[in-house]
């Protein structure tokens, strides 16, 4: 008994060093996917602010004066060409934009914060536009880029820390960040893999289980810091592009019977195939679309509700009129906001989760056989 569980422990130990490496490579993928999105969000954004810079200028002359809780809220989660620390002071960020055939490279410091512009550029509301309304393609490091990037170095050190070390303690029990990631790494295995796509199909997709899970995670737990307003995951270009792959992924391996079942459902009258077929098609787009609007929509309001009850003390205290109404905007304020983050600290492992289960149920799904048709 004694020697099979040692060699139950060390098969166990040398799969999940295997799923670790594989799950390095699936960082990448799916960073460069992420910096994507990220790059066809700012384009959108600078085509956007043109189209409707007329209208914001009305608005902003008509409130100028007055504190706008959804523009404090809006700025604080939205993406900026600079991270700013605390409001105390801003580090400015690379700008990368290609316009007319050159790339144009500068830091975003030569805005000094939107108070000027440079050359056909200027910075609104912390992203790059054109003054004259022309179009680019912007690759600048914005801040959600910082944060991918942050993630995924951190993950691919962790990710070889703990697969090395699986290599080399094979006999003995873990120690350090292999003992306190071991029962996540365990968890996603044994409960979300195997459960859901099955013992003889779930360890081609665990790589990217894992991947996806501790990116999600890391990048949540990254927003819940209050120094730079990281909001990733509540950037929908970006939980666009994690669905996305799962999207492919339960796609191009699903089996000739789930296609079967999409297609030419069995068991089902004549008549009706036609109209499952035509319901069943568009259920594989809103699985894709439920994964995405899910993980950006709870990610998104947490921050949006935290930033909300902050402005209690700005509204209370009447932009530093009232000291007094300050401080009871205070009072009321940061227990609710204390109380938010250990919400929000409990979403950030549940929404990784969730997006890791039914990704691995989506999965599951597709490359099932069936042997009764019903």
């Amino acid at each position: 008994m004694f020697l099979q569980a040692n060699k139950h422990t060390f098969a166990l130990k040398f799969i999940k060093q295997k799923y670790l490496m594989y799950s390095i490579r699936y960082i990448f993928v799916v960073l460069w996917f992420g910096l994507g999105s990220i790059f066809v969000s700012n384009c959108l954004h600078a085509q956007e602010h043109h189209a409707t810079e007329t209208a914001h200028e009305t608005v902003e002359q008509h409130d100028a004066g007055d504190f706008s809780v959804k523009d404090f809220a809006m700025h604080h989660i939205g993406d900026s060409n600079e991270l700013d620390f605390l409001g105390v002071f801003k580090i400015p960020l690379p700008c990368i934009i290609y316009k007319d055939g050159s790339f144009d490279v500068f830091m975003s410091s030569v805005f000094e914060h939107g108070a000027k512009t440079y050359k056909s550029y200027e910075l609104h509301h912390g992203k790059i536009a054109t003054t004259d309304g022309s179009s680019f393609i912007d690759f600048s490091i914005t801040k959600n880029v910082v944060g991918m990037l942050l993630v995924a170095l951190l993950m691919f050190w962790l990710f070889t820390g703990i697969a090395a070390a699986y290599k080399k303690r094979a006999n003995q029990a873990p120690s350090g960040k292999q003992s306190l990631f071991e029962p996540l790494i365990s968890f996603i295995i044994d409960d979300v893999a195997k459960p859901n796509i099955g013992e003889h199909k779930y360890k081609k997709f665990v790589p990217y289980l894992l991947t996806v899970f501790f990116f999600i995670l890391f990048l949540n737990l990254l927003g819940l810091i209050p120094l730079f307003s990281f909001n990733v995951t509540g950037n929908i270009a970006v939980t666009l592009i994690l669905s996305i792959i799962t999207f492919i992924l339960v796609n191009i391996n699903g089996t000739k019977d789930y296609w079967q079942h999409i297609l030419w459902m069995p068991g089902v009258p004549v008549v009706l195939k036609p109209l499952m077929a035509v319901l069943e098609f568009i259920g594989i787009f809103t699985k894709p679309f439920a994964l995405m609007i899910r993980l950006f929509a709870n990610i998104s309001a947490g921050h949006i509700i935290i930033m909300s009850l902050i402005c209690l003390i700005f509204i209370f205290g009447k932009m530093g009129e009232s000291l007094g109404g300050a401080a009871m905007g205070a009072g009321i304020a940061i227990p609710f906001v204390l109380f938010m983050y250990c919400i929000e600290l409990l979403v950030a492992f549940l929404q990784a989760y969730i997006f890791t289960m039914l990704s691995a149920l989506f999965i599951g799904l597709a490359v099932a056989e069936h042997d009764e048709h019903h």
